[in-house]
Formats: structure tokens, sequence, C-alpha cells
């Protein structure tokens, strides 16, 4: 008999969500395990009946890793009644989720995945996984405008974390985050003074989108080694 593991990993080794995401329904009361509500402390394996969300889960799934170019308009919220949400865009055979969400008028490199373990990587700052975004602001820039988004500013009543960020020309700059608030470019910009009208996320950790030729709203799987490559 395999060994048991804790509940919220063996959800997101099946796939269905990051272990971030199965607590979550866990303590929401969507999960039954061997037809009782499932507990945090609960260790299953393959013989064990788990439902989540009205659904059997069942064992590990083969792990996939999808480049997903995002244009504008999508809404990475997995919702199937809504035309423009990201679950009309992905692939159908295996169901994946996306790793660091772009807000709806950003666009960019997505990686999309059914790797919880991996989601926690790329997602979490401990981690140190940088992501790379070219920004467009309404007005011209300077130094001092580069200094203070790379030192932090209040975002969300918290500071943003120490980042760099880059003069290209009179109205763009590239920014590479450690962390991932809530529109953070944007609410970063808007602290300094400035509206973004352009956000494209160029980088996630080692994977360029300018290497994998994806016209917008184009996926192509790929391996993870090619996102984190150490």
């Amino acid at each position: 008999m395999s060994n048991k593991i804790r509940l919220a990993k063996y959800i997101a080794h099946a796939g269905v969500c990051s272990r971030k995401q199965a607590s979550r329904l866990i303590d929401e009361g969507l999960v039954v395990v061997n037809n009782r509500p499932a507990n945090h402390i609960d260790h299953v394996n393959e013989h064990d009946a788990v439902i989540v969300d009205g659904k059997h889960i069942k064992g590990a799934a083969d792990l996939v890793y999808y480049a997903y170019h995002k244009p504008v308009g999508v809404d990475c919220k997995l919702n199937q009644h809504d035309s423009h949400s990201l679950i009309h865009q992905l692939p159908k055979l295996t169901r994946v989720y996306p790793i660091g969400r772009l807000d709806k008028d950003s666009r960019g490199l997505l990686i999309l995945t059914n790797d919880g373990d991996f989601c926690n990587q790329l997602i979490h700052p401990d981690f140190h996984q940088p992501k790379q975004y070219l920004v467009t602001v309404d007005k011209p820039i300077h130094n001092e405008f580069c200094k203070q988004m790379a030192a932090g500013v209040p975002v969300d009543k918290k500071i943003t974390l120490p980042c760099e960020v880059t003069r290209v020309n009179e109205t763009q700059f590239i920014i590479v985050l450690k962390q991932g608030l809530n529109r953070q470019i944007r609410k970063m910009a808007h602290f300094c003074g400035y509206k973004v009208v352009d956000l494209l996320r160029t980088h996630i950790s080692d994977l360029a989108l300018a290497e994998l030729d994806l016209a917008p709203g184009q996926y192509l799987k790929i391996q993870k080694s090619h996102i984190v490559r150490n």
C-alpha cells in the first residue's frame, strides 16, 4: 500500500489546484474523505475515497506545463460562465490553472500547470523567482520615479519589496518583481503619480516570451526545466 500524504498535498498532486487553494476548499467544507467532511490533518492515498467540490479525484495526475501568451481582455479567473474567462482558452484534455495571474487589462507570459508544488515555488516570495515586465505609462518618467519604485512604495497597506526598475525610454520602463500583489505595478505607478497604459509580462523565472514565438492567445506545451533551469 502506498504511503499516505497530507490531504492538501494529495489534492494538489491530483492536479485539482494548488495546496493553498486545497486548504481553502477544506475550510469551506467542499472536501469529503471516506464519506465524511475532511480535516486538514487527514492523510490519504489512492485507496481512499476523496471528493472535491462534488467530484471524485484519484491519484496523481501526469504533470503538465504550458506557456500561454495572454492577450488583453482575458480574465484569469476560471469562471465557466464568463465568456472572457481564461478557462475557455485552456487545453481541453488536462485540467490546468494559471501561475501568477495577470489582470484583465494586462498581457504577456502566463504559465499553466496542474503541478501544485511548482505553483507554490514560483509564486511564493521565499523562493525568489523573478518576473519581468515592460510597462508603458501616460507621461515622461525620470530617474527619481525609477528610484522610488525600486525602493518600495505603499500598496494595500504594505510596502512593496525592493525591486529592479530600468528606464527604457521616455514613457517605458522594465520592472523585475519577486512578489505578486494584486495589480501591484499599476498601484505602484499610481502612488508615484502615473497611470499604466500597457503592461506586458516578458519573463517568468528563466522563461522568456520572446523565445517562444507565441502569438497572443496561443499556448505551447513546455518542460518544467524551461521555466526554472537551476
